[in-house]
């Protein structure tokens, strides 16, 4: 069995999500400890318990101490058989994080996977599901026969209530290889690898700027995406940024932008996608125009960074170059990236090099 230590690095929450991921898909049982110690408090949340329910359904697994606030957890996973998950997390815990356990097994499993869950859609401390679907979800298509991801409805903090549907395709089945090396050796020689060390040429800014329906009348989506354009206006590109509100029960607003680039200055490559994502959130008393211009100026300083994947990104495909193979470069290595590297290769061995200078992670196989 391996054994993980949570509060390795930043002490969050992500050491026990990408565990419950690589445990599920290298078939290898873990126990974990001091769960989620470097937060104010400690163990397992709402999101975390539906991740491992959503498992248990997923592949039969079987854990111990799966229990709110828990600071530790044993895992013993079965095979990943594919099927319809129905998931409410009940709060307005991150959607957007649970499908960073689920997501990653699914791509193996026996067949289709449906997935519909109901939670917080934009809320602190998490990538915003417009982030996770425009931003990470090309980036990992390619190691699917397809995926397809609908928002249906926002749920903002404190009661949450959005929902998404999301369907996932597999290339690989798991049950096609006798154990986890020669599946290993199979996918690597597919030569998916994730390779991105220059941005290229910036081909566009897209976004979408939302807000509940109580917040229509005062524009704030459109002064949101009014403000987010002007600070983009010095990038010298065209700036797509969608309005909507919807009916939700709580009151708030958001934004996300993503810069797409090119290789060639003339068309996207949806296979290799080059695509830096940043966003802001609303929140009681903050100007719709300051939520603007946050995620623009989060978004240009990472442009300007040259790296072609932003920092929130570099930690999500962390496991996907464990897996496949590649070499990515980013803006800066934080503790979140350190902490899922950590996890990789506590499944899958020495398999990643990081030079935290140059902000590039890369396999060594």
């Amino acid at each position: 069995m391996i054994h993980l230590d949570g509060k390795y690095g930043e002490g969050g929450g992500q050491i026990a999500r990408t565990a419950l991921a690589l445990s599920t898909v290298t078939k290898q049982p873990f126990e974990i400890t001091n769960i989620r110690k470097g937060r104010k408090q400690p163990g397992l949340k709402n999101q975390h318990l539906y991740c491992i329910k959503a498992l248990e359904e997923l592949c039969s697994a079987k854990v111990e101490n799966a229990e709110l606030g828990s600071t530790k957890l044993k895992y013993y996973p079965g095979d990943i058989k594919g099927k319809t998950l129905n998931i409410d997390i009940e709060t307005a815990g991150s959607i957007s994080l649970l499908l960073q356990s689920i997501t990653i097994p699914c791509l193996f499993a026996e067949k289709d996977t449906k997935i519909k869950v109901k939670g917080g859609t934009d809320v602190n401390w998490s990538s915003p599901t417009d982030y996770f679907s425009n931003v990470f979800l090309p980036h990992i298509n390619k190691f699917s026969d397809s995926i397809k991801f609908t928002l249906k409805n926002r749920g903002y903090y404190p009661k949450g209530n959005g929902s998404i549907d999301m369907i996932i395709k597999p290339k690989y089945s798991l049950k096609n290889f006798e154990n986890t090396e020669k599946f290993l050796e199979h996918i690597r020689k597919e030569d998916k690898r994730i390779n991105l060390l220059e941005q290229g040429y910036l081909i566009q800014i897209k976004g979408i700027s939302h807000a509940s329906k109580d917040l229509f009348k005062a524009e704030v989506a459109e002064r949101q995406a009014k403000r987010a354009k002007l600070t983009c206006s010095s990038l010298n590109c065209p700036v797509n940024i969608r309005t909507e509100y919807q009916e939700t029960l709580s009151t708030g607003s958001g934004i996300t932008l993503w810069a797409q680039f090119s290789k060639n200055k003339e068309e996207l490559d949806f296979l290799n996608p080059i695509i830096i994502g940043a966003d802001s959130l609303g929140e009681k008393g903050k100007k719709a125009e300051i939520v603007g211009k946050e995620a623009a100026e989060r978004l240009t300083a990472q442009i300007k960074s040259s790296a072609p994947i932003d920092n929130y990104l570099a930690d999500q495909l962390i496991p996907f170059i464990a897996l496949f193979g590649g070499e990515i470069k980013t803006a800066e290595i934080t503790q979140h990236t350190l902490a899922n590297a950590y996890v990789c290769e506590q499944f899958l061995g020495k398999v990643l090099e990081i030079d935290k200078e140059k902000g590039i992670i890369k396999s060594i196989f």
